[in-house]
């Protein structure tokens, strides 16, 4: 932390004692539970908005179909991948872990530019967080004084009516998420699938089911402001991901400090800041955003609309804490395009690029062939030369394939031993014997180069080669 509030803290006793605590735990070691007011304001109703359009995308994924594909899809298990209708399957494995490299780099650029802002307006946790669950606490426990008073409480009727409400809404609501992120796994057709089907068919899945349900419970019961503060590891790199031009939510200690209580009818002397503490009422991890940027703050614009609403009542202009940078606080100045900005920039368009490329210019097959162990060439009737092969080929697309080996040149012949043509399911293989059947007069020597391709509907998706044994001289 560097001087961005300094002056912001001058009036405090100890301006430095809330760098040596954990605001979420008292003294004794103890859960300190925060009861934040209900935030409301331009900032919140933006928020409201954009969660909608989140939740209704989140929701809408494992139905939207790009391709005939769903728009997502991570089965973890099957190592199968679908990011917004690119196929990503076992063979190209290396290519998810491509992709979440660029993505790393677009999460450390976009943190550079615009701090925390994904944490407070898009990511899952804030979004259910802050616009359902605590959106439904409000409305059965009442505001923050209310909902205080009856956790401290003794177990009346009305206590023990609104907390099996409140638990019972959160456990449906849970149980919807995890059903969503089973939709993500195992793909929404194949879910509604299951969920028609008897449940003793599907016993670990419905165990799995019930387990992530009892975990999103307790996240958002009893976890809470602790996931983004305890758990999550992105506000502890934000301390080496920002700089003084990163936008963040900030107070103008420029303006503000002095501090002084408001007085009506008084000519203040003082800076704009009325020390109110709204800004930490409404404040959902429970820090003082005076004291400066911090790794608690998760952006979430809170104490913006509170800011704002009391300036707007003692007639000062709105602004005192706001979206901007330590520079443009301390040095009015506000540049977001930075070398370091620049040098991210440049890595990440390379690593798309290149994933791109990848991804526009790989094979829809992926054939091994090799020649059967312990056999040599043989001399058919005819005169030709005959070698036999294994092979294998897989499907590195999500969709069926009836691929067809063909040889590369020459007037040899390819037979698959036992069967007519290939199939290949979704992502699958088919394996099998082949015979290459060359004439005689086509080699020299013992040792040759034949080279074939895998063609599909009529179009080639690769081409490879292998060594074709042949007696050396004339027959």
């Amino acid at each position: 932390m560097s001087e961005f509030s300094a002056a912001g803290r001058a009036q405090t006793p100890d301006k430095d004692a809330f760098r040596d605590t954990f605001n979420a735990v008292n003294d004794t070691g103890g859960r300190v539970w925060f009861y934040p007011q209900q935030p409301a304001g331009k900032w919140h109703r933006r928020r409201a908005v954009f969660a909608a359009f989140a939740l209704g995308l989140l929701f809408a994924g494992p139905f939207i179909k790009v391709g005939g594909q769903p728009l997502l899809l991570f089965q973890v298990l099957e190592r199968k991948f679908i990011i917004f209708g690119i196929f990503i399957g076992p063979q190209d494995y290396w290519l998810f872990g491509l992709a979440m490299l660029c993505f790393m780099v677009f999460i450390v650029l976009f943190t550079a530019v615009f701090g925390r802002l994904w944490c407070g307006w898009a990511c899952p946790q804030t979004v259910f967080m802050e616009m359902v669950f605590r959106k439904i606490e409000y409305a059965i426990e009442g505001n923050p004084s209310a909902r205080k008073r009856l956790d401290n409480g003794p177990w009346t009727r009305e206590k023990i009516g609104k907390k099996a409400l409140k638990y019972t809404t959160f456990a449906l609501l849970s149980f919807i998420i995890a059903n969503l992120l089973l939709a993500y796994i195992l793909g929404a057709d194949a879910l509604l699938q299951i969920v028609r089907e008897p449940l003793a068919d599907h016993a670990a899945l419905f165990g799995s089911l019930a387990f992530f349900s009892a975990v999103f419970c307790f996240n958002f019961s009893w976890l809470r402001d602790q996931a983004c503060t305890v758990v999550c590891p992105y506000g502890r790199l934000q301390s080496v991901l920002l700089d003084k031009n990163s936008i963040s939510v900030a107070y103008d200690h420029g303006r503000g400090e002095p501090r002084e209580k408001w007085r009506k009818n008084v000519t203040r002397t003082s800076g704009d800041c009325i020390d109110c503490h709204q800004c930490v009422a409404v404040c959902p991890t429970g820090i003082d955003i005076r004291n400066g940027l911090q790794m608690e703050c998760v952006n979430c614009t809170a104490c913006i609309d509170a800011c704002d609403h009391i300036m707007a009542k003692t007639g000062q202009p709105a602004g005192l804490i706001r979206y901007t940078s330590e520079n443009a606080i301390e040095k009015k100045t506000n540049q977001l395009f930075t070398p370091r900005i620049a040098g991210y920039l440049a890595v990440l368009i390379l690593l798309w690029g290149g994933f791109a490329y990848l991804i526009a210019t790989r094979d829809h097959t992926q054939t091994t062939l090799f020649r059967a162990p312990g056999t040599g060439y043989m001399i058919d009737p005819d005169g030709t030369i005959s070698n036999l092969y294994t092979f294998k080929i897989f499907n590195k697309t999500n969709q069926e394939l009836r691929p067809e080996i063909r040889l590369g040149e020459g007037n040899g012949k390819l037979t698959i031993v036992g069967q007519s043509a290939l199939y290949l399911p979704p992502a699958g293989m088919a394996e099998g014997s082949l015979f290459i059947t060359m004439p005689a007069s086509a080699f020299s020597r013992r040792k040759n180069t034949v080279h074939l391709s895998v063609y599909v509907n009529k179009k080639k998706t690769e081409s490879f080669r292998t060594t074709f044994i042949a007696p050396e001289g004339p027959l």
